[in-house]
């Protein structure tokens, strides 16, 4: 059936859609070439419209393997091609019956180079999708009559409603902001029994269970109810060993009293570089946040260093203080798969103490 994508400022672009249905959301662009499963299961991802610019989506398939939680979050899911093929010896289904098993809306046929190009001239954008009306105008009073409503938060939707435990090992606190399960897993291999607690965790009950160290999760961005979380942890910095990772990252910013900037367009892609201070040496990284953290302010904190930045825009992506026992790092820390853990974890395991650091 039709489909139209409309955006705040009036442009829109006409697709087609298996699914009746209508969302709205911030349209976000991702240039990743693989990781579609990933993306749209990552709760950070929670409510947007989420479009992929590489033009041939769904031809390796899906498994449950590489869910990142257990339902599908994105507001909408836009693509210019679904394959109708997929080719994967891990895989168990299409992306299109994955899509409709989650009952999740997805639109394709759509130009999305065109698309793309748009918003990196704009910057960021509300949109709705709609199969029910075609007509742009009511489309655009749709968005305006929704952006007069009352933010709400998406933190008690995407963590967890009660302190849970997964493994065993040594004892780590994990607040859970819309943790992935690749996060999870990654902690596990380094040894962890993770005591996960909602995101509205007091530092009084984390601390009542004697952790080791503290993860601050990934998450939404820019959400309201992580105003609270940054209240909450702010007189736990310094007492532990804490990592914060992408949103994580932005709440301990924001608990030392550093803001937040807004990009014109995110750094949402599979191949962004980093570089360090008195380093000639890249590394390649993973990113999914349109917000990063005021560089003048971070230079401020007494104790605390930037200790890595984007080479596109040069802006921090990596803070580390050893005497506030902290490493916040706004990119993605992710494996690079069988059973590899991410250099910063590791590092972060080793600030843990040289007796509790695995071998």
């Amino acid at each position: 059936m039709k489909a139209i994508l409309v955006l705040e400022d009036g442009k829109s672009f006409n697709a087609n859609s298996d699914l009746s249905s209508e969302c709205f959301g911030e349209v976000i662009l991702n240039t990743a070439v693989v990781g579609y499963q990933e993306m749209i299961t990552d709760p950070a991802n929670a409510g947007k419209i989420l479009v992929l610019t590489y033009p041939l989506i769904g031809n390796y398939g899906t498994a449950p393997k590489f869910n990142e939680s257990l339902k599908v979050w994105v507001s909408g899911l836009v693509v210019k091609e679904m394959s109708r093929i997929y080719s994967n010896f891990q895989a168990k289904s299409s992306l299109d019956d994955f899509l409709k098993e989650k009952n999740a809306f997805a639109i394709h046929g759509l130009d999305t180079r065109t698309l793309a190009v748009h918003l990196r001239e704009k910057g960021p954008l509300l949109g709705i999708i709609s199969t029910k009306t075609l007509e742009v105008k009511k489309l655009v009073e749709k968005i305006n009559q929704i952006k007069k409503q009352p933010e709400q938060t998406l933190l008690p939707e995407v963590s967890v409603s009660r302190q849970k435990i997964l493994g065993k090992g040594k004892k780590l606190a994990v607040l859970d902001l819309g943790v992935t399960n690749g996060l999870l897993k990654q902690l596990e291999t380094l040894g962890h029994s993770l005591n996960i607690f909602p995101y509205n965790a007091s530092a009084k009950q984390i601390l009542s269970i004697n952790p080791k160290g503290i993860v601050i999760s990934n998450g939404p961005e820019n959400d309201p109810g992580l105003k609270q979380v940054a209240l909450n942890i702010k007189p736990i910095i310094g007492k532990l060993p804490m990592i914060g990772i992408a949103t994580g990252c932005q709440v301990l910013a924001s608990a030392l009293g550093v803001g937040l900037t807004r990009l014109k367009l995110g750094h949402r892609g599979a191949n962004y570089p980093l570089a360090r201070p008195g380093s000639f040496k890249g590394e390649i990284t993973v990113q999914n946040h349109g917000y990063v953290m005021d560089y003048d302010a971070l230079c401020k904190v007494k104790g605390l260093k930037v200790t890595a930045h984007n080479l596109n825009d040069h802006t921090p992506e990596e803070i580390e203080s050893k005497s506030l026992k902290l490493i916040g790092v706004q990119y993605n820390p992710v494996s690079a798969g069988f059973d590899q853990v991410n250099p910063i974890l590791v590092k972060f395991n080793k600030l843990l103490g040289d007796k509790y650091a695995k071998a």
